[in-house]
């Protein structure tokens, strides 16, 4: 890996070299002559653009009520999370965390729960003294994704303000987003200090912490004969009566 010194840097393809960016850092490499792909290779290809891709909708739907800034890196490890947990287990990405500096969990004594309701519980407690943090404001985010029709259904937001240093009774923000799809719901947490929010990425935290698939329908089937009109059995043909001649010579022998 080189990287461009030069007071112009660039992006992309120029000839037989390829500039990119990797933490923040002008990078340049060399374009490879030929690419020779085996089974497990293109497998491993098929697995990392799924993975993207399922990592882009859940950044992309949450962006716009992301407060806390996520570090450099957020991206390829949502997608290394994505890869490990598989195409059918995304609920392995609970506790993923877009700002690897802090956790929600260093803001509270006992931690929120997301229940079977559709709420975040904020269960009753006396916070954690932290320095230069008078108060806190709890988000969470929920947002709805079809990822096999690859968008964002709806996403949601509720929050509140607590004061750290009077007793908490309990709270429950709203955790649902209405809609077809996987669920994802994350939890953000930002230091208050005289009123402003904290800039400082170690008192910023936002992690998701829970992914509910969506639900299978169990209407049972009932199992019927259908045919095509061209199959379908044709009335059963009804006797008819017959009558049988006989030779008149044999009616006058009887």
């Amino acid at each position: 890996m080189a990287i461009q010194t030069s007071v112009i840097t660039f992006s992309g393809r120029l000839g037989d070299l390829i500039g990119y960016y990797r933490n923040r850092k002008a990078c340049l490499r060399t374009r490879p002559a030929s690419i020779r792909q085996t089974q497990a290779t293109k497998q491993s290809a098929y697995r990392f653009g799924i993975a993207s891709k399922n990592a882009a909708l859940i950044r992309y739907s949450c962006y716009p009520e992301l407060d806390v800034r996520s570090d450099s890196t957020h991206i390829n490890r949502l997608n290394k999370a994505l890869i490990a947990a598989g195409r059918y287990n995304l609920a392995a990405i609970t506790g993923f965390r877009f700002n690897q500096q802090c956790s929600t969990t260093q803001f509270f004594t006992v931690q929120p729960v997301v229940s079977e309701e559709g709420v975040v519980e904020i269960p009753a407690q006396l916070f954690p003294r932290l320095k230069h943090v008078q108060a806190i404001e709890v988000k969470v985010i929920a947002t709805r994704i079809s990822f096999g029709l690859q968008r964002t259904i709806h996403t949601t937001a509720d929050a509140i303000l607590i004061d750290t240093s009077l007793p908490f009774s309990g709270a429950t923000l709203n955790a649902t987003a209405p809609g077809a799809g996987t669920l994802v719901v994350i939890l953000q947490v930002r230091a208050i200090n005289n009123g402003i929010p904290s800039m400082q990425a170690s008192n910023n935290a936002a992690d998701i912490i829970a992914v509910v698939p969506p639900a299978i329908s169990t209407v049972a089937s009932t199992t019927v004969d259908k045919q095509p009109n061209y199959y379908k059995r044709l009335p059963p043909i009804q006797p008819t009566a017959t009558t049988t001649a006989v030779h008149p010579r044999i009616q006058q022998r009887e």
